[in-house]
């Protein structure tokens, strides 16, 4: 426990700075790309999942508060693969959701400024750089740096939305399924980068006195829902959804040329704390694995595991460069990944919480965020291959370190054994009985 406390004000913008985040910026064009107005019905959809979802997390950490995160609850419901297949998805998932957050701020500061898309490329990468050597430096965004963050996201939506309403028409929503009941479906596999972010409620449960978890909880499903449905209908009603900026065409209509810089430059803003967010906890995850021998023993601490994450980038960002990659897939991939952590954070709490409404109440999550991982589609390949490949490389070691420790040894005067028999079982008792 720790001696700071959160009031259920500052809890609530700390839930909801997990929830909220810069892909809002683009998600509202890219649903509405997918599914034409119908997306209305995807982001209403994503909303009803939400409930159950949120209440499992905030329930698993009242009920067993750890800063480990859903690894943890995963490991301790499931065992060792479970933390390691978790922990695995969130890792990877960063350098590609990071790079999608870093294009998305991009895309918006260049629309802003009347700038080409080289020039959003240039910014995407210079916020991915000044991130990584913040988190080197071992400087953090504080908590009320990030609330302030939230606040400015908030607004910013919040002005959209009012600008917006008086140029909403409701022929604008006709045909309202252009694409079929699929084509909801396909949003919702988009939105899900928009909704992911509840568990993160578990890794807080320590910060907050007795049930107010469960209050910071309750009001930041009130508010997604308020911004978010507001979003969806006027973004559609009022023509902004066809721009690759929606909310500072969503502005224009109300504040005109004025929308531009003022969403751009909050664009960065939220971009590079969202950023620098995701990557100090990713590295200090990349610590935690390697420290379990789940990734390679060198990247045992945060510098080693930020320079793997920034090579990481490096890499997906020369490969969207040479590639026709767009937005769209990076955004599927990371919230495939990020559902499934969800998935199995929601089984996990099926056996760790108690009977009741609570089990019911993550029976339900669970049920609900397995259809909404369905919607992933071929991007379900992304957390599937992640696994594979981790546990078909974490078998090979096993069996390399076992094999080379089983090795007979002749010693003068004494019957052959087996070198380093101790240290085999002692190695084999550590994966077997330590903490997964």
């Amino acid at each position: 426990m720790t001696g700071h406390r959160l009031g259920v004000w500052q809890g609530t913008a700390t839930v909801l700075g997990g929830v909220l985040g810069p892909g809002m910026l683009v998600l509202p064009h890219l649903a509405a790309q997918a599914a034409g107005p119908g997306s209305v019905l995807a982001w209403a959809a994503l909303l009803v999942v939400s409930v159950p979802v949120a209440f499992t997390f905030a329930l698993l950490g009242l009920r067993h508060p750890d800063g480990g995160g859903v690894a943890h609850f995963a490991g301790k419901a499931l065992g060792r693969w479970a933390y390691a297949v978790v922990g695995w998805w969130f890792f990877v998932a960063v350098p590609i959701g990071t790079l999608a957050g870093g294009l998305a701020g991009g895309v918006y500061a260049a629309d802003a400024f009347g700038w080409d898309g080289r020039a959003a490329v240039v910014i995407a990468f210079g916020l991915l750089a000044a991130a990584l050597v913040t988190n080197a430096a071992g400087l953090r965004a504080s908590g009320r740096t990030q609330v302030v963050m939230v606040g400015l996201l908030l607004s910013v939506l919040t002005a959209a939305i009012v600008a917006s309403v008086p140029a909403v028409r409701a022929d604008r929503f006709e045909p309202f399924l252009p694409h079929g009941l699929g084509g909801v479906g396909s949003a919702i596999g988009v939105l899900i980068f928009a909704f992911v972010g509840w568990e993160a409620a578990s890794h807080l449960s320590a910060e907050f006195e007795g049930r107010r978890l469960l209050t910071a909880t309750a009001l930041t499903l009130v508010t997604v829902a308020v911004i978010y449905l507001g979003v969806a209908v006027t973004v559609v009603g009022s023509g902004a959804a066809s721009s690759p900026a929606p909310l500072t065409a969503m502005t224009a209509t109300g504040i005109g040329a004025a929308a531009g810089p003022v969403t751009g430059i909050a664009a960065l803003v939220l971009t590079f704390g969202a950023v620098n967010t995701y990557l100090a906890g990713a590295s200090r995850l990349g610590v935690a694995l390697a420290g379990q021998r789940l990734l390679p023993h060198r990247i045992a601490t945060p510098h080693r595991s930020l320079a793997v994450l920034g090579a990481a980038i490096a890499v997906l960002g020369a490969a969207v460069l040479v590639l026709p990659i767009g937005l769209d897939p990076l955004l599927r991939a990371t919230s495939a990944c990020l559902a499934a952590v969800m998935f199995v954070g929601a089984l996990a709490a099926v056996r760790l919480l108690p009977g009741g409404w609570m089990r019911a109440t993550a029976v339900t999550g669970g049920a609900l965020t397995a259809a909404t991982l369905a919607l992933s589609g071929a991007y379900l390949l992304a957390p599937a291959g992640i696994a594979l490949a981790g546990l078909a490389v974490r078998g090979v070691r096993v069996r390399s370190v076992l094999n080379t420790a089983d090795r007979p040894v002749d010693v003068p005067g004494r019957a052959p054994h087996i070198a380093g028999e101790t240290t085999a079982r002692r190695r084999g008792g550590q994966w077997a009985t330590g903490k997964y």
